[in-house]
């Protein structure tokens, strides 16, 4: 580490405070390359006798640094050098799948299942869904990825009559829907900001504590009848949703 990170040649730095001079250090070491994705970071007690400054110096760097997305802390373990995360805007004009979206951007979509299956309907899925006394629901639930890379948690739920097999949902839902000559016409969204749950931090790979948009859509078949209800998940430091508005005359 101390190739990666020449702390001894700290107090010789020029410019800014002791905590300014680290986080340079730092920010060139990953940059660099010297630090890589995943690698750890001495603890902040051996960074701060190894530098000769306080751990409170140490402490303010890093935690600019996690502000940044740079670093992040795992608890119990340490602090770690995260992939730069390339942000991605999310159009709310046009009702696309996940997967068009990401290959639009030159992005290989890929999902991996936590659920999928069919299922009594909760009351809250019959009453939004419509469903009768005896049909069950195809729920399928999925962390959706960009290059590999953890992007949003989606949950979604339908009537079994409009996907009576789950298991052959691969990567594109809406892909196999319209197969079944199924496609949705209307959507409505709503965004809110939500701090993510420890699993779901876990899942997405961010900081625990971290926010996130909850993007919840009904979806309408061109009869008016609702075809699909989701809550998604996107991580804040990737996602940006973006809405054009017109001005009326």
């Amino acid at each position: 580490m101390t190739s990666a990170l020449p702390l001894a040649e700290l107090q010789n730095v020029s410019g800014g405070p002791l905590y300014v001079k680290l986080k340079r250090m730092i920010e060139e070491a990953v940059s660099s390359g010297r630090l890589q994705h995943g690698e750890a970071l001495p603890p902040e007690r051996d960074i701060a006798d190894a530098a000769a400054i306080s751990r409170v110096t140490v402490r303010k760097a890093i935690d600019e640094l996690v502000d940044q997305g740079l670093l992040v802390r795992r608890h119990g373990s340490g602090t770690f050098v995260v992939k730069p995360v390339p942000r991605m805007q999310q159009p709310l004009t046009r009702l696309t799948s996940f997967s068009e979206d990401m290959r639009r951007r030159g992005l290989l979509p890929g999902s991996r299942w936590l659920d999928r299956g069919l299922y009594h309907p909760t009351p809250e899925e019959t009453m939004m869904l419509g469903l009768s006394g005896t049909a069950m629901v195809a729920r399928i639930t999925r962390l959706r990825t960009a290059d590999d890379m953890a992007v949003a948690l989606e949950r979604t739920s339908l009537p079994d009559d409009i996907l009576p097999e789950p298991d052959v949902v691969e990567n594109s839902l809406y892909q196999v829907l319209s197969q079944r000559d199924i496609r949705p016409v209307r959507a409505n969204q709503r965004i809110s900001a939500v701090l993510l749950k420890d699993e779901e931090t876990q899942l997405l790979g961010v900081p625990p504590g971290s926010a996130a948009l909850r993007v919840q859509r009904i979806a309408y078949l061109s009869t008016g009848r609702v075809m699909e209800v989701s809550t998604a998940l996107y991580r804040n430091d990737a996602y940006d949703l973006v809405a054009e508005l017109t001005i009326g005359s």
